[in-house]
């Protein structure tokens, strides 16, 4: 198949879900939130900064998911020279200290609209975003390339929403929360191509195709109710329904 073309169908078809992405938190905004919506808002967004890996399990015995991936790699360290892959140990330390740094810019407008230092009890995971990993990770430990791959091709929605918050302003919280998404969306905004491209190289037939295609929109459309939630339902869910194209069930 054409890999080419390949890559525009998968991201046709995250597409429309990456404009609720956007549209979600452009109204969410356009409702003048308050401090409290903010940190409603920040709480869970610096948890997914904590907790980056996709599909990731549960850690046990750490602090959280960003900690098991930083201790895992430091692991690696006494096998450098004994077999240990030193380039797959970078670009992972490099990625996983760019959401580090992601982490920190969102805890610093947290702590800022909370007006104290943040506590652990700050942070939270919603209900679903909750499904939304759980999700991720029956795929990821498939053991299937395809479906493996259609998860990075879903990671950050586009970055679209990432995008809207960095326009904001009007007040010090804004300013300081499109700032941080700035960080954000710089890094992140290529990513999606860079994930379709390796998605579409996977890709042998129509069979593969349309099985990578119903897993993105399955996925993307849980990361639409994940954003819905975040946002604490700034829209009526059917103008949700009407941007991506399809009745959408709220779960």
């Amino acid at each position: 198949m054409d890999t080419a073309q390949v890559e525009k169908e998968l991201i046709a078809t995250a597409a429309p879900y990456w404009e609720a992405e956007a549209e979600i938190p452009r109204r969410f905004v356009a409702g003048k939130p308050g401090r409290g919506d903010y940190i409603r808002y920040l709480r869970c967004a610096v948890y997914k900064e904590l907790n980056p890996a996709i599909g990731y399990a549960p850690p046990e015995g750490y602090a959280c998911n960003l900690h098991e991936e930083f201790a895992k790699l430091v692991d690696q360290f006494p096998r450098l020279h004994a077999g240990a892959d030193r380039h797959a140990i970078y670009q992972r330390l490099h990625m996983m200290t760019e959401e580090f740094n992601h982490y920190l810019v969102l805890a610093d407008v947290l702590e800022f609209a909370l007006g104290r230092p943040v506590t652990d009890e700050d942070v939270e995971q919603m209900p679903e975003d909750r499904k939304l990993n759980d999700l991720r990770r029956k795929y990821m430990e498939s053991g299937d390339p395809l479906l493996r791959a259609a998860m990075g091709l879903t990671e950050g929605g586009g970055s679209r929403t990432f995008g809207e918050l960095s326009k904001i302003g009007g007040g010090e919280i804004e300013d300081r929360l499109a700032a941080a998404m700035k960080v954000i969306w710089s890094d992140e905004k290529t990513h999606y191509e860079e994930a379709a491209h390796d998605a579409a190289a996977l890709v042998s037939g129509g069979d593969d195709l349309a099985r990578m295609k119903a897993v993105i929109a399955e996925i993307s459309l849980q990361r639409v109710r994940m954003r819905f939630e975040q946002f604490n339902a700034p829209m009526p869910w059917a103008e949700v329904e009407a941007i991506v194209g399809k009745p959408a069930a709220r779960g």
